[in-house]
């Protein structure tokens, strides 16, 4: 990855997201913003049910669009994270979390893996 891709993930917090609608099977377009923890990529929003987490849990393959520091378009994967415990050490990184419980037990949480060679 070039250096100027990981200073961006460093230090910006939103992207958009492209996904494949899980059941319109149509590209959506979404602003979120991301976390960054250790070098690995997290996307979360608040607690409730997310239309981005079903369709990335329906079709994990999405592209990540930096568009703060730097422009880039970038193929990524999904991997839900669910076991409790990994979200609760994740999500107390997070900067500005007040309600720790209520965001590990109802906000979406992915990891986000890099396709390929990203340039």
């Amino acid at each position: 990855m070039k250096k100027e891709i990981r200073d961006a993930l460093r230090r910006d917090k939103t992207i958009d997201i492209s996904t494949t609608g899980a059941q319109s099977g149509q590209t959506r377009r979404i602003e979120i913003w991301f976390h960054n923890v250790d070098d690995e990529i997290y996307i979360s929003g608040m607690p409730g049910r997310r239309d981005w987490l079903a369709n990335l849990e329906a079709y994990p393959e999405f592209t990540f669009h930096l568009k703060g520091s730097l422009q880039a378009d970038l193929a990524a994967t999904a991997q839900p994270i669910t076991d409790l415990a990994e979200r609760r050490g994740i999500m107390g990184r997070f900067e500005g979390e007040r309600d720790l419980e209520a965001w590990v037990a109802d906000s979406p949480l992915v990891r986000v893996r890099f396709d390929g060679k990203v340039e």
